[in-house]
């Protein structure tokens, strides 16, 4: 029985428990919980020697054989060692399949189970929290610590450095979805592949760009229940050639600040020391905007928001979908729930 706070997953994964054979990821972050569901799966596998098949299933494999996922987990390969299987939650491997499965007792293979935010009081969460042989791992969008060690990590592997401002300023523009996170930073590794250093300007070009505005334009418009307006902006911003799931990022990010903001309020703060207390802190520009929609959004809705605003990242890069049309769906959501 393990739950594994955000912040203790990296050393929790570095050193996988044999007698655990279920784990699961969750939490706000939908790449976060997507990269520690892999980082599960690998590290499990890497047990055995050789290191065990990982086979990867859906609610698509199950749709014309519904034991699948059953009958992989309990499969021992002829050739030793365990099948670890790395799972999506969804509707058919969902927390009924998964609780038969799990409370039977310690598996024969590895199920590692990714899936997007959970209550303390869900099923499938309480599953694998509440079974011995089973561990649910957090996952939240980074905080400044998280960030500086990923930044580094990102510009150290591509043999790069990067001066103390240039670094102050990509955390500051990340954080709020580990993949798309990695794909910022490696945008401007990748602009910078023929220098050594990484500079302020480099950022500025490449991650804080003029864009930001726009972006700043829609997501204000969603937070404050102006759906057309919302919806123009992200038009032109497409046409412009803006990326449809970096809008998704900058909306997570904004609804992650308005939640710590109303978390601080919750606990007898003023909006004013909420605000002054976020890290990264707050742009000035901001700061007018974000007062006036924390008025409007109480901790009930935006944990709505944040749950559905994760479930459009992780369509938007993994089901094939339009992403233009999940954002422009997600925009008109947030805007009603709003109002």
């Amino acid at each position: 029985m393990v739950a594994v706070k955000s912040h203790e997953a990296v050393r929790f994964l570095k050193s996988p428990n044999q007698s655990i054979s279920a784990i699961l990821t969750y939490g706000t972050d939908a790449g976060l919980a997507s990269e520690r569901a892999r980082s599960a799966a690998q590290s499990w596998a890497a047990m055995d020697d050789p290191p065990s098949e990982i086979i990867r299933l859906g609610d698509a494999d199950l749709e014309s054989d519904p034991d699948r996922l059953s009958v992989e987990l309990m499969t021992v390969p002829m050739f030793g060692g365990r099948k670890v299987i790395l799972a999506t939650a969804g509707r058919r491997i969902n927390a009924k399949l998964l609780k038969e499965l799990i409370s039977g007792g310690p598996l024969p293979g590895v199920l590692v189970v990714e899936a997007g935010n959970l209550k303390p009081t869900d099923t499938l969460r309480s599953v694998f929290e509440k079974a011995k042989h089973a561990a649910a791992i957090a996952c939240f969008p980074d905080e400044g610590r998280d960030l500086s060690a990923l930044v580094d990590d990102e510009v150290k592997n591509a043999n790069l450095t990067i001066s103390p401002e240039a670094r102050e300023l990509l955390i500051a523009q990340l954080g709020a979805d580990r993949a798309l996170s990695r794909g910022e930073i490696g945008k401007l590794i990748l602009y910078c592949a023929e220098r050594k250093r990484i500079e302020y300007a480099d950022v500025e070009a490449i991650v804080s760009d003029a864009s930001e505005l726009n972006l700043d334009r829609i997501v204000n418009a969603a937070a404050t229940g102006q759906a057309g307006i919302a919806v123009r902006e992200l038009t032109r911003a497409l046409t412009g050639g803006e990326n449809a799931q970096m809008v998704i990022l900058a909306l997570q990010r904004h609804f992650m600040r308005l939640h710590r903001i109303q978390a601080e309020m919750d606990r007898g703060r003023s909006a004013a020391d909420a605000m002054k207390a976020l890290r990264p802190p707050l742009h000035f520009k901001q700061k007018n905007a974000v007062s006036a929609q924390i008025r409007r959004w109480p901790m009930a809705a935006l944990t709505v928001a944040q749950r559905e605003i994760s479930q459009a990242a992780r369509n938007a890069r993994s089901t094939g979908a339009r992403d233009d049309l999940i954002a422009e769906s997600l925009l008109l959501f947030l805007a009603r729930l709003v109002r």
